[in-house]
């Protein structure tokens, strides 16, 4: 080894064994969930275009900060949790773009809330969905 231990080595080799798998599945959410290249790009948490598109046609040498894998978890669970609710696969898709009168979307969107860029929105809509799935 050149002076690193083997945790440090499997440490860095981690994310990249994940990166792939992630990335694809957010890929075929985003793709049922209609959303644009620019939405997807916000949730993701604004990596620069081209890294975006690295990632959407070659997710398999993606390397993810911990901040894209929170993110990813959280739209795992967003999904998962709708198709829960709503078993109707469209029905749970179209979902996140239908204006919402319960808080915490006063109104707007799931998708409009995501879209706010930060990890705590998509937080926000993750526990709103497990709250309704009690």
């Amino acid at each position: 080894m050149d002076g690193r231990t083997m945790n440090t080595v499997a440490a860095e080799a981690t994310p990249r064994l994940k990166a792939g798998p992630g990335l694809r599945t957010f890929f075929r959410i985003a793709a049922a969930w209609g959303l644009s290249p620019a939405e997807q790009i916000i949730i993701l948490g604004q990596p620069p275009r081209s890294t975006f598109y690295k990632w959407r046609d070659r997710p398999d040498e993606a390397s993810l900060s911990r901040d894209t894998f929170e993110r990813l978890s959280y739209i795992f669970g967003i999904y998962r949790g709708l198709q829960i609710l709503l078993p109707n696969e469209q029905s749970a898709d179209a979902w996140v773009k239908k204006p919402n009168s319960a808080q915490p979307f006063n109104g707007r969107s799931a998708l409009d809330v995501m879209l706010g860029g930060n990890v705590a929105d998509l937080h926000l809509v993750r526990r709103y969905i497990d709250a309704q799935r009690g």
